[in-house]
């Protein structure tokens, strides 16, 4: 069996190489990306998979206007010898093509920043320094908001400490607007320690359309069981990539609003909360990107493609929760605390509006090791869902506590499972030639590259890693 996904590539701009995690997440801005070692992989090592696309590669600035903690918003011009004082005072002065250039220090937070605009062949950069640590947004209601960003590129930024969200961009609340805000990537950025007391996420993105968030670092945002590492609501064509997320308390990713052609891939999830990623979730009529349907089914989120991660802990590793169309694919999942995945339904037809119910799931190559005596069950179906049209195929299903416990009671029969086989789990959940997982899955649309950025074989492994 071929499981096809006709949409595939995400829709962007132009192509980029997005390195390895043996690359240096701390590599800096020099006009271009600096995504790692792009050598002759082929001479040594097998050919490199993990091209991607994103707005911003292969541009440069035409111009850069300086900020420094020693600048001065009244006397200064926004050169190297008189920079300005805060990143909103350079803003004012930026076009197409400006880089603001933040110098290393720390900021006050509390930067709103409105209808920041570059072009297709020209973005405005706003970011750390070429040899400098990066610049520190601290406090402040939001570490820094930008409304209806259009061609905007945020890199090697660290913002921590606020009170609210820690980035917060968003269309202004022009929600039938898809232009609204558009073509933005955020790279190597490092947000953490944000609220604390409730729904404060690390980044908070609305209305946005066509982005990249990658290379970054998300913990430590919110309180109790609420804040996100990545909330999307009403977000469409987008990308989450190459991203360590940490001691999270709701999710790390959700994804809700209207949420469509949204791509999580080669990431590594470490202790996120209640749900690891929330694919859907439950959101209020009014903030549905786009308007709601009062003609057509709706739904909270369509076409969400989870590919090539690591899961380490949560209550659940994968919430599929009024999702269409949603793909899971060659994940390593270790240890969920209380079950593997779940199927839900939050936001139900309440008329005028209907609402399809959470369907046409796939959860495909996935290696998953567990505690079974932990677990309440291995998959938590709730009501008003279809878990009859999910797909589950060629998943190895490990209990390392009790292997005779491995088989799941799964919605429909899986096909070509493995159950009760030990993975042979390496460093950091590799595995080796001699695991049942190498070589044992099924060929799919979505299996291209692993988490270390090597080809998938045909057929490919289970996991997020090909075996070596």
């Amino acid at each position: 069996m071929i499981i096809s996904e006709a949409r595939w590539p995400v829709a962007a701009v132009v192509s980029l190489l997005l390195a390895g995690p043996c690359a240096a997440q701390s590599a800096i801005f020099t006009g271009d990306f600096e995504w790692g070692d792009t050598g002759d992989w082929s001479v040594a090592e097998p050919p490199r998979c993990d091209r991607l696309e994103a707005f911003g590669r292969g541009l440069r600035p035409t111009h850069a206007i300086h900020v420094a903690t020693w600048g001065n918003n009244t006397t200064g011009d926004g050169s190297p010898a008189s920079p300005y004082a805060t990143i909103g005072r350079a803003a004012q002065d930026a076009a197409p093509g400006s880089a603001i250039s933040v110098h290393s220090g720390t900021y006050a937070g509390g930067v709103y920043l409105s209808d920041v605009t570059g072009s297709a062949d020209a973005p405005i950069w706003i970011g750390g320094v070429a040899g400098e640590p990066r610049p520190v947004l601290e406090g402040g209601g939001e570490g820094l908001h930008l409304t209806r960003p259009r061609y905007v590129v945020v890199h090697d930024l660290e913002i921590r400490n606020a009170a609210s969200n820690g980035l917060n961009c968003d269309d202004g609340g022009d929600v039938g607007n898809p232009l609204a805000a558009h073509h933005v990537t955020f790279v190597r950025l490092d947000i953490h320690d944000i609220g604390g007391g409730g729904n404060e996420d690390c980044l908070k993105l609305s209305g946005l359309n066509d982005y990249t968030v990658a290379l970054s670092e998300l913990a430590a945002c919110g309180g109790s069981a609420s804040g996100s590492g990545v909330d999307h609501v009403g977000c469409h064509r987008g990308l989450v990539a190459r991203s360590t997320f940490h001691d999270l308390s709701a999710n790390a990713v959700q994804s809700k609003g209207g949420s469509e052609d949204i791509e999580i891939r080669w990431n590594r999830f470490t202790d996120t909360g209640a749900r690891g990623l929330n694919l859907g979730g439950s959101t209020g009529f009014a903030y549905f990107r786009p308007p709601l349907s009062t003609t057509e089914p709706n739904a909270e989120a369509r076409d969400l493609r989870v590919v090539a991660n690591v899961f380490e802990g949560a209550e659940a590793a994968i919430a599929y929760v009024g999702c269409v169309g949603c793909v899971v694919a060659n994940n390593t999942i270790v240890d969920p605390e209380s079950w593997i995945l779940r199927i839900l339904q939050e936001t139900v037809t309440s008329p005028p509006y209907v609402f399809e119910a959470c369907r046409d799931g796939v959860f495909v190559n996935n290696l998953v090791v567990f505690d079974r005596s932990a677990l309440s069950t291995w998959v938590n179906i709730g009501p008003d869902t279809a878990p009859d049209t999910f797909t589950f195929a060629s998943n190895l299903w490990y209990a390392w506590d009790n292997p005779s416990q491995s088989q799941p009671t799964l919605p429909v029969i899986e096909s070509d499972g493995i159950y009760g086989e030990d993975p042979l789990l390496g460093p950091g959940y590799r595995i080796g030639p001699a695991s049942p997982a190498a070589g044992s899955g099924t060929p799919t649309a979505w299996t291209w590259g692993d988490l270390d950025g090597f080809c998938y074989a045909t057929p490919p492994s289970r996991g997020a890693f090909e075996a070596r």
